[in-house]
């Protein structure tokens, strides 16, 4: 069963998207902008800002899918300025120091507002039987370094 999951942004009608869908125990969150709750830019000039107002609109988003943050598998976050990810890796790093999901870190030329520095995208699985801290397999003996992995 699929659900589209929206955050009452006209953009969304604009472009005819959803802020995130969920399919099964799949869901993906659209690119998430650092928008404010009265519209205009959150957090001006400030990556780091942008960035954690990015990901407060995911969680609020996964809260109304029915999942949480441990849910989060990967990230996107696609910056006006690559020089300027450390900024926003310390955001990412407060909210997912225990989860750890794959993270991407680009740059892009522009985006729609040119007050915003940052976007964040996410993919999630809903964990509801897997263990959130699960031993990191390439501890395991079988990882065999720069050479390759094997077992996995």
């Amino acid at each position: 069963m699929r659900a589209n999951i929206s955050s009452g942004s006209a953009l969304e009608s604009t472009a005819g998207f959803s802020r995130a869908v969920r399919i099964g125990d799949l869901l993906a969150v659209a690119g998430t902008a650092p928008i404010a709750p009265d519209g205009s830019v959150a957090a001006p000039g400030d990556v780091y800002g942008q960035t954690k107002r990015c990901l407060q609109i995911i969680a609020t988003t996964l809260s109304a899918a029915g999942l949480g943050m441990n849910d989060v598998i990967r990230t996107r976050i696609m910056l006006t300025d690559i020089q300027t990810w450390r900024d926003a890796a310390k955001a990412h790093r407060e909210l997912f120091a225990k989860f750890k999901p794959a993270c991407t870190f680009v740059e892009v030329s522009r985006f729609i507002d040119p007050g915003w520095l940052v976007e964040v995208e996410a993919d999630c699985v809903a964990l509801r039987s897997a263990s959130v801290l699960e031993p990191n397999p390439l501890d395991r003996p079988f990882f065999h370094g720069v050479h390759g992995v094997s077992g996995l």
